[in-house]
Formats: C-alpha cells, structure tokens, sequence
C-alpha cells in the first residue's frame, strides 16, 4: 500500500473562500474535499467550476446531516447537485472533479457510469457517528459493488479498543479503503494512518477546525510539521503522551521536535483515554514503546506498573511509563523537571528553611512537594478537599490547611514562594474562583509565583500577581525539563546534546 494522501477538507460558504485556502496549504496537502453542503446555496450550483481554479484533486462530497453533513434538502435535490456538479465532464479530466463521495445507500446508476466513463474515482461511504463499526472488512467488501470503489468508514469509537480494531482490520486489506476514528479517542487514526493502511487522512485548514468539532481533524502544518506524517512507516517508533480529557498539551512539539533534531525515525503522539487501563492496552498491542502521563492518571497508573523507580515509590504519583519486555516500568520526572525550573527562577534566592505555599494536593503537587523536601523548604499545603492536603502533608511532616476565605492569613504566613499546582486557570470560565485559585488572597508585592499551568502563558493568578508587583514564573520551563528527562528514559538519547 502507498503512503496516505493528505486531503483538506473544504468548509467554506463560498468557492473563492475555498480556494484561498486551498493557495495557502497547497505545499502541505495532496487532494482536496470540497464539501459543497458548506456552500451558500447560491454557491451550491456552481460548484463544478471549482476543480479548475485548482491544481489539487478533488473530492466532490454533498454530505447529508444524518451523516455529520449540513445538506437538509431531500434526495432529489441533492441528486440535481451531483448532476450538476458532474455534468459536462472535461476532456482535460484536471478539470473535473477526481473523486466523488457517495454513501453506502446512495445508488444511481447513471451517475456510476459517468463517473467510471469520465475517470471520477467512487468513493462509497458510511458515517456512524454515535457508535463505532467493528466489522470493517466485512462492510468493506459490501461496498465495492464493482470493485472499482474504495470504501470509506468513518465512526465514533466508544473506547481504543474499537480504535485498536481499526488498525487491525486496515492492515490485513489489500485494497484502496479510507478508515476514520472520530473524537479525541481517534486521534490516533489521524496520525498513523499507514498502519492502518488508508487510502488518505482527513485535515481542515486552521481556520475552519470549528466546523469539525468533536470530529477529530488537524490542520495540515500540524500534522506534516508536528507529526511528520509522511515520513511514518511501520518501523516508526511510537511514543505519546495519555491524558483525559488532554486538551491541551505542548508535549508533542517537544518530543517531536528532539527526533527531528537527532533524525530519528519516531512520532510522539497523543492517545486520550478516560481509562489508563485502556492506554495501557492500546498501546502494547500498538507497539507504543513509552507514554507521558497526565491528569488524571498518574496516580492509577502505578497499579499497572511492574517496576517503578524509588521516586514513584517516595511521590506516590507517575508521570512516565516504559514499556521493558512484557511489562511496563514508571518513573517520575515531574520532581526534577519542577526543581530545575524552580531553582532558575529563584536565581540567588534559597528557599532552605524557607516557609513556602503549595496550592492543591494533586498528582503534580505530590511531586512538586517531594522536590521541596529534598530542597530543605518548610511546606504548608493548601487544597479544597482538607483530607487531602492532610494526607500529603502528614508523609512529610507538613502543615495543611483548606483553600478558602478563612486561609487567607495563613497563606500570608508561607507567602514568600507560592506555588500554584491544580489546572485552575487552563479555563477561559470568568468566574474568579475558577480561574484563580487564590482570589481571595491579596498580594503585597514581594511574593514570588510559580504557576505550573503553561497555557495560557500568563494565567489569571499571574497576572493578579504581577500587577501587584511579584516576580512570576509559569510552567513551561518544567514541562520541557520533565520531558527532556522522559526524552532519555525513551530513547536513550540526551535531549539537549548536539
């Protein structure tokens, strides 16, 4: 089977706004779709002028809404616009659409007949977008009526298994077929459609990702330049980073970029799962060789763990995971990454005997506090949920307290350094007590901040603090320090060397 073809999917409501986009990714894209259902209906009638104003093939897909579409005229006015749109086929066929995209129970004839007279590929299509589709191959061999179509299914898995199915029954067909696993789960099926065997990937330009939410497409820079996609073989390596829901996370520019940087043939991807049991699963079957891992699982994940280093042991918390043999091993680099970050910014100043405040009792917490320890701070750890700021405390021998108006002078007494753990302030929510985890707490001006949340680069707290006059630091520093450990613990190789 070929490399994947990169398609762009086209959403605009007008051809000229489609074709500026399609003049601005033309370098990083194979094959266009454009999906007239977009189209103005206006726009909808001249829809077959559109693959000569390009230099890319193209997809001519009408897609209905039961099928994740936005055309809600019946079948007989989608049929004129197929009709129309195919019509007066050009002896030049650069001209004419190269594809068009029927689903699996639209059959007319003489549409299928001009389509083979004139060179237009078929591609017969099936979308399941509330539950996944197991028996791929099977519904597959259904579809090539003349064996000339390539087949396309496209489904929302319910879990990575179903993903995991995907791969397997892509990989055993020696046809042309296009596989799609939606939603944050199918992110996968984006990246590493070679394993898969698909015939092409679908991606949106940038400014149009909002059309496909909760399907699951990537702009074409960041799957070509992020995730090198067409260099992606089955030798690869794999690695990723699991998390739920994992939104956001800058880890794969990192770990991409460090393989490009010593030309290695390996793609760090993300695999979301609300289940790190899941992960786990997926990823041996997968052949993932190692795995970030975020909130919220890095305390689960030490069940699964069939050796773990004397940090995981101390921190009760894993951040990274190994996969060695049959089995997987668990390190921490959550500590170290946070203390080498911590000890740039303090600069001159000690915190050694120091009062210092840590806001929440989380997995980062636990290891932020463990590296404190080890620095020689006097910690009192602040969290909503007392109980637990009293666990975490008490295997230090730490003071504690709530996280509320009434902690208000305590948290002016360990004031000097505070040091901000939970996801509170990732949300754009502009209630103050979402985005700060702290509003109640009046700034002097000569406190020190570190926030470990990196995006945005300046969080609401931050900003408080600043204004005040405190010195601040966010948490992109330890996020690339952590990773540049991870990196070693993967590969072997030293992330920052030549």
């Amino acid at each position: 089977m070929s490399q994947p073809l990169i398609c762009m999917t086209l959403t605009g409501k007008t051809l000229e706004e489609d074709l500026k986009l399609v003049q601005k990714y033309e370098k990083q894209i194979d094959i266009v779709e454009l999906r007239v259902d977009y189209l103005t209906e206006e726009e909808q009638l001249y829809a077959r002028r559109f693959p000569s104003m390009i230099y890319h093939p193209c997809i001519l897909t009408i897609r209905r809404d039961i099928d994740g579409g936005k055309f809600t005229g019946g079948d007989f006015a989608r049929t004129n616009l197929f009709g129309r749109a195919l019509a007066f086929a050009d002896t030049d066929r650069s001209k004419n659409f190269a594809y068009v995209d029927f689903e699996e129970d639209y059959d007319i004839p003489s549409f299928h007949d001009a389509a083979l007279a004139f060179g237009v590929k078929i591609i017969r299509s099936v979308h399941s977008m509330t539950e996944p589709i197991t028996n791929l191959k099977e519904r597959c061999d259904k579809m090539r009526k003349t064996g000339y179509e390539i087949p396309k299914i496209a489904f929302m898995p319910k879990n990575l298994s179903d993903v995991y199915n995907m791969f397997k029954e892509g990989s055993e067909m020696d046809y042309d077929h296009i596989f799609c696993a939606m939603g944050p789960e199918g992110m996968p099926s984006r990246i590493l459609s070679t394993l898969a065997n698909s015939y092409l990937t679908y991606t949106s330009p940038e400014e149009n990702l909002a059309n496909t939410t909760g399907i699951g497409h990537l702009d074409p820079v960041t799957i070509n330049n992020l995730y090198n996609f067409k260099n992606i073989t089955r030798n690869t390596q794999l690695f990723g980073i699991t998390g739920w829901p994992l939104a956001k996370t800058s880890s794969p520019d990192i770990h991409n970029y460090g393989y490009r940087k010593h030309k290695m043939d390996a793609v760090y991807l993300p695999v979301r799962s609300q289940l790190v049991s899941e992960c786990l699963s997926f990823s041996e079957k997968m052949g993932i060789k190692g795995l970030s891992v975020t909130i919220p699982h890095k305390e689960s994940v030490m069940m699964y763990l069939n050796e773990q280093s004397e940090a995981v042991t101390q921190i009760g918390a894993c951040n990274t995971v190994v996969r060695k043999g049959d089995s997987w091993a668990g390190y921490n680099t959550d500590y170290s990454g946070f203390r080498r970050a911590l000890e740039e910014f303090l600069g001159s100043v000690k915190i050694k005997h120091k009062k210092v405040a840590v806001i929440g009792a989380g997995g980062a917490a636990k290891a932020i506090v463990y590296a404190l320890k080890q620095m020689g701070a006097k910690v009192c750890i602040f969290n909503r949920t007392e109980s637990s700021a009293q666990q975490l405390a008490d295997r230090y021998g730490y003071k504690y307290c709530g996280l509320n108006e009434s902690a208000a002078s305590v948290l002016d007494e360990y004031s000097s350094l505070i040091i901000q753990t939970t996801s509170v302030g990732m949300t754009d929510n502009l209630n103050p007590d979402i985005i700060d985890p702290i509003s109640f707490y009046k700034f002097r001006g000569d406190e020190l901040l570190f926030d470990i949340v990196y995006k945005p680069a300046i969080t609401p707290v931050m900003r408080r603090a600043s204004l005040a006059g405190c010195r601040v630091c966010n948490g992109y520093k330890m996020l690339e320090y952590q990773a540049y450990e991870q990196y070693k613990l993967f590969t072997g190789k030293d992330y920052e060397s030549e």
